[in-house]
């Protein structure tokens, strides 16, 4: 909320009750974690159905497209539910995990999936999992970005992101790994404060936040981008035909999936965090970058679930 007020300072903005969610230190412990999270959660998505019918009577709401929030939805309207993972991996209990997901998704009209329909995808088996209750759409990746043709002028961006603590111990590794690397390094934090705060360290640039339009051109001037392998990350690095290398977040299957997939298809490197170091930059001839996926979509058509009757 803090970026999209940044962003677009005249929009309205509502705040939904939080799931309040946190990653272990330890990815090991990142199920339990989950697990232990679970009756928070309930009550969340609870106060959630609460909270947006209050917001659906306020503001005269006519539909609902929901990304992710499990408790967005109201019988009375039609609702969406965007979403990659239409299975959701979880280790030896994904079948408890995807059956729970999917149970929540029949709630909704619609299912869309930002991604493509067949073989070329992004997803892999979290997308193209079939869904026969409701009808599924697939809409192409999603990206706030475009593809500019502008010179290169650092060898690696660094672009963090994710929940605490494992937002900060990703950067602590990556500050010591790059503090001594021979390139040109922009290292973005993505921690959101009031002020955006830059500074250099040796041979790094070393920003808090970027805008949308800071990162675009950013993204764009860098050969490299080194990440974690979020799917948002996946889909807005395609769209620019980037160079990539990912690191998962420790413990969380779906992450060491999307990244042990792109790596065995040959578009980027990858590997586990305690397993980084710069060196690992040094081999990445072989892999032939992420690439756009262009998917045609009729928006009036897929819009129209919202049409007055």
């Amino acid at each position: 909320m803090s970026l999209l007020k940044k962003e677009c300072p005249d929009i309205e903005c509502i705040e939904l009750p939080s799931y309040e969610i946190t990653y272990p230190k330890k990815g090991k412990h990142f199920r339990l974690k989950m697990l232990q999270s679970s009756p928070k959660m309930v009550k969340a998505i609870k106060a959630e159905k609460k909270a947006i019918a209050s917001i659906i009577k306020d503001y005269h709401i006519d539909g609902i497209i929901s990304d992710n929030r499990l408790g967005v939805h109201n019988k009375d309207l039609p609702c969406v539910f965007i979403t990659h993972q239409l299975q959701v991996l979880s280790g030896n209990t994904t079948w408890l995990s995807t059956k729970l997901h999917q149970k929540i998704i029949k709630r909704f009209n619609e299912c869309w999936v930002p991604d493509n329909r067949g073989e070329i995808n992004l997803s892999g088996k979290l997308g193209q999992t079939p869904l026969y209750d409701i009808p599924v759409k697939y809409i192409g990746p999603l990206s706030r970005f475009s593809k500019k043709e502008l010179s290169f002028t650092h060898d690696v961006m660094v672009l963090l992101s994710g929940p605490e603590p494992q937002r900060t111990l990703f950067e602590k590794k990556l500050l010591a790994e790059f503090r001594h690397y021979k390139g040109k390094v922009i290292f973005i934090k993505g921690v959101i404060e009031k002020e955006q705060h830059i500074f250099e360290e040796n041979n790094m640039i070393i920003y808090n936040y970027m805008t949308s339009s800071q990162l675009e051109n950013t993204i764009n001037e860098s050969a490299l981008v080194v990440s974690r392998s979020g799917y948002t990350t996946l889909m807005d690095l395609a769209k620019l035909n980037k160079n990539a290398f990912f690191i998962p977040t420790p413990g969380q299957y779906e992450q060491e999936y999307l990244a042990e997939r792109l790596t065995k298809l040959g578009f980027v490197g990858s590997c586990k965090q305690d397993e980084f170091t710069v060196n690992k930059l040094n081999d990445l001839s072989k892999y032939k970058g992420l690439q756009t996926m262009n998917y045609d979509v009729n928006f009036k058509k897929l819009f129209r679930l919202f049409e007055s009757k």
